[in-house]
């Protein structure tokens, strides 16, 4: 039997075919996986501020704050894409997002994000308080305008960008409070630490792709021992500062007792998967040391909501806050 000729129309009746459709785009500009992750640790701080107040969240403009938030993060991914659509295109592991495949253009891209990001913190002004809206902006500002460039000028940007990434518990405390307080202090210094390990599993995972690309991180510094070392201090300095990070509201009075148990028992294994992946400084290029940097990934993606889950579960009403 005759093998029908493949034609140039063919082929791109085929590829237009395999392409994602448009609501898989937006679902990849808006990292949908990620913004999940952001809604749940800012739900828990304003579920853990509202209860200080001694109010059901549920009463309190809960869904309406989430909404608020999800939408800003939604468009600092986009304009972070936007930003980065070039680079994206030159590794594995991003080069079919939509702008970086070309599916969906920049202009489209910064309409959606400007207009995510502006809307969704003048709504957050609006539903919650004034405070919560400008630091909403702030982090999407911190996000894409200073850690997204500096992405591919210097390593310190993980650190720079910690701070942005950290801060959605504390919004969501402010948003049921109102202020700045120190258990939202603690809600933040959690999230800041937990990136750490977090950020340099990935970044050894991937970092053949992000050195192609020219992203600047520890790991993908060119003398392979020298950024093994760097990157092992690095995640097990944090990793031993998440455990009495991880403890700290308990000792200002947040939760009860269960929850240091809990807290200890949770970033002791997130510590031990560290020091395993620390074995990666006995042969850097090694295929296994990807998958120590595989293992304390899944570990640190398990470790942070059950920590959330634990606070929000062991967590006291009516607090004497300072």
């Amino acid at each position: 039997m005759a093998q029908s000729a493949t034609t140039p129309a063919t082929l791109t009746a085929q590829k237009a075919a395999a392409s994602p459709g448009l609501l898989a785009d937006y679902a990849t500009l808006f990292k949908i996986r990620v913004s999940v992750m952001v809604v749940i640790t800012a739900a828990a701080g304003f579920y853990l501020g509202s209860l200080a107040s001694g109010i059901s969240p549920f009463h309190t403009g809960l869904i309406e704050a989430m909404a608020g938030i999800a939408i800003v993060t939604c468009g600092s991914s986009v304009l972070n894409q936007a930003l980065e659509r070039r680079t994206d295109a030159l590794m594995r592991r991003t080069s079919n997002r939509p702008m970086a495949a070309g599916r969906i253009s920049l202009v489209h891209g910064l309409l959606l994000g400007f207009a995510a990001i502006f809307f969704g913190s003048l709504y957050l002004a609006h539903v919650t308080n004034l405070l919560t809206g400008t630091l909403t902006l702030l982090t999407a500002v911190g996000y894409v305008g200073i850690y997204t460039p500096l992405k591919r000028i210097t390593v310190v940007n993980t650190f720079i960008g910690a701070f942005p990434g950290a801060l959605p518990p504390l919004i969501g405390w402010t948003a049921a409070r109102g202020i700045i307080e120190w258990p939202a202090v603690a809600l933040f210094a959690i999230l800041f630490v937990w990136q750490f390990p977090h950020f340099m599993a990935i970044g050894w995972m991937h970092r053949d792709d992000y050195a192609s690309a020219g992203i600047r991180l520890t790991p993908t510094q060119p003398d392979h021992d020298y950024a093994a070392r760097s990157t092992v201090i690095q995640s097990l300095f944090y990793a031993v500062l998440m455990v009495p990070v991880s403890m700290w509201p308990t000792w200002l009075g947040v939760t009860g007792y269960a929850y240091e148990v809990v807290a200890l028992i949770l970033s002791l294994g997130y510590l031990w998967y560290t020091l395993r992946f620390a074995r990666i400084t006995r042969n850097p290029t090694a295929p296994e040391s990807r998958v120590y940097a595989r293992d304390l990934l899944k570990a640190s993606i398990i470790y942070l909501p059950l920590l959330m889950a634990a606070l929000m579960l062991d967590a006291k009403g009516r607090l004497l806050l300072f």
